[in-house]
């Protein structure tokens, strides 16, 4: 299985972080997610799910950032367009972010769904993983993390992954 996520100059968009038009933004985030392509899935997969989590914030707050967490994403959706965070909500789940942690007082607004990078003190590489799995999972809106790695197990046929530099 292969994903894709198109760049601009080898990074992604403007328009799905922190430099998003006032009209993308929400409690000062950036909320419009960016299409991805995903091919070569197994035959017999019946849903996707998509973890998108910065790794170059933990020197930053101390833990890695959760910017979006989706699941239940139907087999026969492999071009995922851009802003399905938002307008294609009805059609999976989408689970908390950071701003949804004890540690963040996150506006509840913007606790679920995606949230854009805002790297504040250098371009961060942001890791996607996209899965392929053989079922439904037990999920709900506003899933953790955890949860998701504890209902996948034993659920995943392939997994892709790809890092989207976005700049400071």
């Amino acid at each position: 299985m292969q994903i894709s996520v198109p760049l601009v100059n080898g990074m992604l968009a403007d328009e799905y972080g922190k430099y998003a038009p006032a009209a993308d933004m929400l409690a000062d985030h950036p909320i419009k997610s960016f299409p991805i392509k995903i091919t070569d899935a197994p035959a017999d997969t019946k849903t996707f799910a998509l973890v998108f989590i910065d790794y170059d914030s933990t020197p930053v707050c101390g833990f890695t950032w959760i910017h979006w967490l989706a699941a239940n994403i139907p087999a026969t959706l492999t071009d995922i367009p851009a802003n399905a965070s938002r307008e294609l909500a009805d059609k999976f789940v989408q689970g908390n972010n950071s701003n949804a942690g004890s540690l963040v007082s996150g506006n509840p607004l913007i606790t679920s769904g995606y949230v854009g990078p805002q790297p504040p003190d250098k371009t961060h590489d942001y890791t996607l993983m996209v899965f392929a799995l053989d079922d439904t999972l037990p999920l709900e809106n506003k899933y953790w993390l955890n949860d998701f790695i504890h209902a996948a197990k034993g659920h995943i046929l392939a997994k892709a992954q790809i890092d989207l530099p976005s700049r400071s």
